[in-house]
């Protein structure tokens, strides 16, 4: 049987729209192994806000 204890949920925040100062947030949830990536996530999402790929990074 397989562990459970190696995947986490991690949120994944937009770096962009902090700084554009528009209203609302755009966020991301997702899962990742913790032994095989230990350090933060950061991937190219789409933003519905912004209507474009951004970068998201961990927040949690």
């Amino acid at each position: 049987m397989a562990k459970k204890g190696n995947r986490i949920q991690v949120i994944m925040e937009c770096t962009e729209h902090k700084t554009s100062g528009m209203p609302g947030t755009s966020r991301y949830i997702t899962t990742k192994n913790k032994k095989n990536t230990t350090e933060r996530l950061e991937l190219k999402k789409f933003n519905p806000i912004l209507k474009k790929m951004t970068l998201h990074k961990e927040i949690k």
